[in-house]
């Protein structure tokens, strides 16, 4: 008989990585990425030892015809054992859609800029937190299990407002945090963040919120992703989105890469010998079905460039 207890598990990542490419990257694209492809794609980020994955987000598709099959691809992303599918939800209508087809997470963004958030859900960052209360009310009475995250985007700065107080943003992810939220994280949502703030920023919210400090989204605008990466963990931050080729671009910097690349995160971390349970060879590979789905769509990353190190051997 097999012995159950000399069975050698792999030791836990110290840090997670948020895969928010079927999400985040997908949503900046103009094409519209076949379901099919999607879902092989999910299942190859699987394959790599990603465990979460935000998946789509539950918004009109008027609005997004990219994410008109986001309940799909939930669905498919849910016979993946031991992966967090997660989904974006703008409001309380989203949010009830997302618990309905079964999301273990639900995040919604609510903007530290007020001129940002009226541009982006026409709403103030005041009433956002209204609806982050219904949010957590319905998942309080009808899906206990589901868990509820704030990213707080333009904390670092907002192109339509300029600079965004820190002050302002811990008092919004304080208030996040009051309004039964399970984490709050910060978003450099327009590439304006550098390592001394992203440092400082962090230090302020986990001295605020405790265990509910959440995620460091960075953005790879100015060329400075990974070193925020590097200084949010250095501030306690061990959950990091990131985009599979930096895919969607970036809005605000022509030429640039938008998200993290995901195989630059990963490869970083792992150098350091920070375990991020990500197998960097089988996650360039998740590149073949995104390429497929999106051909022509431009991708990032120095890494699968460069490749890996001569006699480079992940440690396990």
């Amino acid at each position: 008989m097999h012995d159950l207890h000399n069975t050698r598990l792999p030791p836990a990542p110290d840090v997670l990585i948020s895969e928010v490419g079927p999400r985040d990257g997908l949503q900046s694209v103009k094409a519209t990425m076949p379901t099919a492809d999607k879902l092989r794609w999910v299942d190859a980020l699987a394959a790599a030892g990603l465990r979460e994955i935000e998946v789509g987000s539950f918004v009109p598709a008027r609005l997004l015809p990219q994410m008109a099959d986001v309940t799909e691809v939930v669905r498919h992303a849910l016979t993946h054992p031991g992966v967090t599918v997660m989904a974006l939800a703008p409001n309380l209508r989203g949010a009830e859609a997302a618990m309905a087809a079964g999301v273990h997470k639900v995040t919604l963004p609510v903007s530290a800029s007020p001129a940002h958030s009226l541009a982006n859900v026409r709403k103030t960052p005041e009433a956002m937190l209204d609806e982050v209360r219904a949010v957590v009310a319905l998942r309080d009475a009808q899906a206990p299990g589901v868990r509820v995250e704030v990213g707080l985007s333009t904390a670092f700065g907002c192109t339509l407002q300029g600079p965004v107080p820190e002050d302002d943003v811990v008092r919004l992810a304080a208030a996040c945090a009051q309004a039964g939220v399970d984490e709050v994280g910060l978003s450099d949502t327009t590439g304006m963040a550098n390592p001394a703030q992203v440092r400082r920023l962090f230090t302020r919210l986990h001295a605020e919120l405790g265990r509910k400090a959440g995620a460091a989204h960075m953005h790879n605008t100015r060329g400075l992703g990974l070193a925020n990466c590097l200084a949010a963990y250095d501030a306690g931050v061990r959950t990091f989105d990131a985009s599979l080729g930096g895919l969607g671009g970036c809005p605000y910097a022509p030429g640039a890469s938008g998200n993290v690349v995901t195989e630059d995160l990963v490869f970083m971390f792992e150098a350091m010998g920070i375990r991020t349970g990500v197998d960097l060879t089988l996650l360039m590979a998740a590149r073949l079905p995104l390429q497929a789905g999106l051909p022509g769509e431009p991708l990032y990353g120095m890494t699968p460039e460069a490749g890996l190190p001569e006699g480079w051997r992940q440690p396990r």
